[in-house]
């Protein structure tokens, strides 16, 4: 006699079964190389708390925005790391600074093959570390940071980015990118709005990878990690202010707020898997106590079943030729 509740293991019973019936799968298209470069290379620089990722000198960045491109990635996402910051980050507006400069190289090299995306932040370029410049009270100044950062994205529009990704979570930052753009002519040029972007414990190695020069947090404006409904209304305002596309981050511990989003988002929805949890799948699987590529596979493909359209990974290429083999 077969029972009801044989049938769902029928369709586990070969792998090629299991590829037949599986609900998601990965593509190379759905992914997004997050990728930095550091100012005044010459070769590139391992980041020791992210194995396997590095701080690109001008060369080396060409050539893995090339290798993305022949491996069906869908973009790359630019973070630049400059010789020399102040407490504006002037260095962010400079036309032939290491960030802008690096637009325009990776475009040489890609041309529109490869999603050119690039950060709308000032923390990389501040000597305080934050995301944007600070009143005299210390605190960070909302309104003259929204100016610079319109500056910042019509200079990197005018770099060659094909989407911008503010990730200051200054209030306002989409409207004022936004109108900053259009009145430059750069209606084309998309933006990617970091709408629940949290104040996460995970980001660690990613300020070893920009050196950052934070000290103390950034909790007066990204997201409480205790907040699940505050995740929508600041969707929401950004998508009032004209965003094309929003953004989760972190993704995998906010898999619950990933699934808000995109069940009720009416544009794409991107989900950034950062350097905390990269690292720490590196770590454990560099000790034996888990199967690094099933980890992999398995993580970035929690991200797209919470309902992720695209995903930034620090695997993206590696990942890609998996998927392609």
């Amino acid at each position: 006699m077969s029972f009801p509740h044989h049938r769902p293991r029928r369709l586990r019973t070969t792998p090629a079964m299991r590829r037949l019936t599986a609900e998601y799968r990965l593509d190379p298209a759905e992914l997004i190389l997050p990728a930095f470069i550091r100012e005044g290379l010459t070769e590139p620089s391992p980041i020791t708390s992210m194995p396997g990722v590095v701080q690109h000198n001008t060369d080396s960045l060409k050539r893995a925005a090339a290798e993305a491109v022949r491996l069906g990635v869908g973009g790359i996402m630019l973070f630049g790391v400059p010789e020399t910051r102040d407490a504006a980050g002037s260095a962010s507006l400079d036309p032939v600074g290491v960030l802008n400069q690096a637009i325009r190289d990776v475009r040489a090299e890609v041309g529109d093959d490869l999603v050119v995306m690039s950060d709308v932040c000032l923390d990389e370029f501040t000597d305080h570390g934050h995301c944007g410049v600070l009143a005299a009270d210390g605190t960070v100044d909302n309104d003259a940071t929204l100016e610079i950062y319109g500056r910042m994205a019509v200079a990197q529009a005018e770099a060659g980015a094909h989407v911008l990704g503010p990730s200051g979570m200054m209030d306002g930052q989409v409207a004022v990118i936004r109108q900053a753009l259009d009145d430059a002519g750069h209606q084309g040029t998309s933006i990617v709005a970091y709408a629940a972007k949290y104040a996460s414990a995970f980001y660690g190695p990613f300020r070893e990878a920009v050196d950052s020069q934070l000290q103390g947090d950034r909790r007066t404006y990204q997201m409480d990690p205790a907040n699940r409904r505050e995740a929508m209304l600041e969707v929401e305002l950004d998508l009032e202010e004209g965003a094309d596309m929003i953004m989760v981050k972190p993704a995998m511990s906010y898999l619950d707020i990933l699934a808000d989003v995109a069940a009720a988002s009416p544009v794409p929805v991107a989900a950034y898997q950062i350097s905390g949890e990269y690292a720490m799948i590196e770590a454990a699987a560099a000790n034996g106590w888990i199967d690094r590529r099933r980890s992999i596979e398995e993580s970035v493909l929690s991200i797209k079943r919470a309902g992720a359209n695209m995903i930034l990974t620090y695997w993206a290429s590696e990942l890609a030729g998996w998927l392609r083999a």
